[in-house]
């Protein structure tokens, strides 16, 4: 009987890549759908298909039974072509959502929790068996401020009293890999999330112990922190979606689960071990 075979979108990315990894690992047949030349462990087959082109991911999808689905654009367009080839082909969507989806609080204009929201609908209205998946924030987030801890050993940044459950890519892949090949998360939305909710203060202090020498934190003007986002090009409906909603967090923070312990049999990893296991990404 020929083993099934499971398609990973996303798969140079942080968690798309800890899928493919712990796929592997659990002796898998795991492909990694890529845009370009990129390499893998041996056993991991890589398939040229894009998302933004339906028709490019035929073959990418040919054999295959499960398909863990990372969406990397800012708005659901195009999303209902891609359900639909995956739909020709596999029986199963694992979808990595957001727990904003799930919070009551969706706002129009609010682009991250709009489209997750959307992707949702059209998976659970195709037919297909599917999981969606609601973390909250990354903590591979943070290596936005590697840079600057790197050149100038401090991070600049609004908000010193956020807390947020940020949750290790490695939990957010176990939890993916429990849905891709057991039936234990069929129709399920689990919110998953890190152990405890930890400050950007403290977040920038685990950095420093973690590489071994000192960074500072210095809080600047939410205003100025969505101009300087915006000046060094990130998306402005990106900026000021994320940004107003993580400053409403400082009075009502997101609650933390323990579904990653419930669904994987492990704790989930903390900020600190996240820090350990990306200090070179820091230095």
């Amino acid at each position: 009987m020929t083993q099934p075979v499971i398609l990973v979108t996303g798969a140079t990315g942080k968690v798309g890549g800890a899928v493919v990894s712990q796929l592997q690992a659990a002796g898998v047949s795991v492909r990694a759908l890529v845009r370009g030349k990129s390499d893998f462990p041996e056993g991991v087959q890589a398939v040229r298909g894009d998302l933004s082109d339906p028709a490019s991911l035929g073959s990418a999808l040919e054999g295959v039974d499960s398909v863990f689905l990372v969406w990397p654009f800012l708005s659901a367009e195009g999303a209902p072509e891609v359900i639909d080839v995956i739909g020709k082909h596999a029986r199963r969507v694992v979808y990595l959502s957001s727990a904003g989806v799930g919070s009551g609080k969706e706002e129009p204009g609010d682009a991250i929790t709009m489209f997750h929201t959307e992707l949702e609908r059209l998976i659970e209205a195709s037919g297909l068996e599917w999981t969606a998946l609601r973390p909250t924030g990354f903590a591979g987030n943070t290596l936005g401020w590697a840079e600057e801890v790197r050149t100038t050993g401090a991070v600049r940044a609004p908000l010193a009293r956020l807390a947020r459950p940020l949750i290790h890519e490695a939990d957010m892949a176990a939890v993916a890999v429990q849905a891709l090949t057991t039936d234990a998360l069929l129709g399920a939305h689990p919110v998953i999330t890190g152990p405890e909710l930890i400050t950007q203060e403290r977040q920038v202090a685990l950095i420093s112990a973690a590489i071994g020498r000192p960074v500072r934190f210095e809080e600047v003007a939410l205003d100025e922190a969505i101009e300087r986002m915006k000046a060094v090009g990130y998306p402005a409906e990106l900026v000021e979606a994320v940004l107003p909603a993580q400053a409403k967090m400082l009075d009502k923070p997101e609650p933390v689960t323990d579904e990653v312990e419930r669904i994987t049999g492990a704790p989930a990893r903390s900020f600190q071990e996240w820090a350990v296991d990306h200090a070179a990404d820091f230095r």
